[in-house]
């Protein structure tokens, strides 16, 4: 079976997951049966999957392939209604749907192809399929195309050991000539031609924070300074903050703090514990002169102040347009330039940035999709240092120590 060069680089990756970005027509079907033939050759009884979204993707797209790709000397007995191919080695390849995970629970898995991932439900790696390969330390290959930066684009970004990632467009798989996607990028629009030809994780629409971008706003950073300065935001589930130091004119995130079921006097607990003997000023909602999430009538204002904290907090909210921009003006300036980093350990803060929307249709934040936590407590923090000036008079901040 002949692969082409990027087929190759993907073929001979030493990693037990692979995790594969590419545009249409790069030739994912081909290389996925490639890859079922040559796990289930690898030894006696293996059992090798390759799962699609739905069972009748699963047999539309793979299984006339798989049968005239493998070796008919090779085949002991194939079964029609089940989809699956037993081999003269005892290893048997069986094509799946991935329509209800739960169905593919219970057995032992040698390898495993999930053809467009980003259309399946992400519980059917993470509770069902990741754990079948764990008694034979079974691999994985996803492969598929963007559909907005979701459980696929999660898997793509990571940098853990044993994975790796790959990102091919349409015409680096060498099966469109370029005049035909000259054509189709004459025809689509351009946010619809970056994902199925160039294989790109397009920014969902709407997007609140667009001077965001992984490339270039995700930044390691050391701690550096003894003096920290923390945006909070008081929800209870969860109660969230961002940590940071301040760099000349930029700002770095170095770390996020996120508490499920909390208050107040945990989250305090918890700033105490990780950062002890550090200079810390918070930067909370203006709200929490008045809001109370621990007993005893405390406010949030007098238990981070009797904690020893610095407290940085506006008389009242700014507008949510204004804390947007002034985060977005931090991101990237109208001249290019960048004066707000997140370290890539900030999880949270890094996939709030980049997915929340506004509500379709209108000016406001949502806030059903749980993004907006981080980002309240990361704009209360820039707004209070960066605000954005206005022609009118802006009432002066206070401070509480």
């Amino acid at each position: 079976m002949i692969l082409s060069d990027p087929q190759d680089a993907i073929y001979y990756a030493d990693a037990r997951f692979r995790v594969v970005v590419a545009g249409r027509r790069f030739g994912k079907t081909y290389l996925s049966t490639t890859e079922l033939l040559r796990y289930a050759a690898l030894g006696r009884n293996r059992n090798v999957w390759y799962v699609a979204p739905t069972y009748k993707a699963a047999k539309d797209i793979a299984w006339d392939m798989l049968k005239d790709e493998v070796p008919k000397g090779w085949i002991r007995k194939i079964n029609e209604s089940e989809l699956s191919m037993r081999l003269v080695n005892g290893s048997t390849i069986s094509l799946k749907g991935a329509e209800k995970p739960d169905n593919l629970r219970g057995r032992s898995v040698d390898f495993v192809v999930l053809d467009e991932f980003a259309d399946m439900k992400p519980e059917t790696w993470t509770e069902v399929l990741r754990p079948s390969l764990s008694d034979k330390q079974g691999h994985a290959l996803f492969i598929g195309t963007p559909k907005g930066r979701n459980h696929f684009y999660d898997l793509w970004t990571q940098d853990l050991d044993d994975w790796v990632s790959f990102q091919f467009t349409t015409l680096e798989g060498g099966n469109v000539p370029d005049y035909e996607i000259e054509a189709a990028k004459r025809d689509l629009d351009e946010r619809t031609f970056k994902q199925e030809y160039e294989a790109a994780f397009v920014n969902y629409s709407g997007i609140i924070y667009y001077n965001f971008d992984r490339q270039d706003s995700v930044q390691s950073t050391l701690l550096g300074d003894d003096h920290l300065h923390i945006g909070m935001d008081f929800n209870l589930d969860p109660m969230s903050a961002v940590v940071s130091i301040r760099d000349g004119s930029k700002l770095r995130i170095i770390d996020e703090i996120v508490i499920y079921g909390s208050n107040t006097d945990e989250m305090v607990d918890e700033i105490k514990q990780r950062y002890p003997n550090k200079r810390i000023t918070i930067y909370p909602d203006p709200a929490c002169k008045q809001r109370k999430t621990s007993a005893g009538g405390k406010t949030d204002l007098s238990i981070l102040v009797n904690a020893g904290f610095a407290v940085k907090v506006r008389e009242r909210h700014t507008s949510v347009r204004d804390r947007i921009n002034s985060v977005n003006a931090r991101l990237k300036t109208s001249d290019g330039e960048r004066h707000l980093f997140v370290d890539p350990k900030c999880k949270q803060t890094i996939k709030s940035l980049e997915r929340q929307t506004y509500k379709e249709g209108t000016s406001q934040p949502d806030k059903d999709s749980g993004y907006d936590h981080m980002n309240d407590a990361l704009g209360y923090l820039v707004d209070y240092l960066y605000p954005i000036k206005r022609e009118h008079d802006i009432p002066q901040p206070t401070r509480w120590s």
